[in-house]
């Protein structure tokens, strides 16, 4: 079964996610969009295969909970519930639970220095 097949994201903590994403707006030419976060399409010769998603989230988001770092990385996987149920059986430290929304399915598992790490499984055709 393959895994990993990308990086999906690079979410982190900041103090003011607003003037830290104008700033590399400003300074490093990132399309920051209204959301905060900025997208970088990837891919086929015919128009992007994928994307990548930088995103600073508030100081004080519980979103990389039960992790006390300030960073989370998010990979892409081809299949989210086969992945999950390989860690679980290799005694990994899988959350126990999934979400599904229009962007996809989510799950999640700790490494082991206490790190959340995101998998997700874009919708079909991304």
């Amino acid at each position: 079964m393959k895994r990993v097949t990308g990086i999906g994201g690079i979410f982190f903590k900041s103090r003011d996610p607003k003037a830290l994403g104008a700033w590399y707006r400003d300074h490093l030419g990132l399309e920051v969009s209204e959301w905060g976060g900025a997208v970088f399409q990837w891919g086929g010769a015919d128009g992007p295969a994928g994307m990548t998603i930088w995103s600073p989230f508030a100081q004080d988001t519980s979103y990389m909970a039960p992790s006390s770092a300030s960073f989370m990385i998010n990979f892409r996987v081809a299949d989210l519930d086969g992945l999950l149920a390989a860690l679980r059986s290799e005694g990994c430290n899988v959350i126990d639970k999934t979400e599904t929304s229009e962007q996809g399915k989510f799950g999640w598992v700790i490494d082991p220095e206490g790190n959340k790490v995101e998998l997700w499984q874009p919708p079909e055709g991304q």
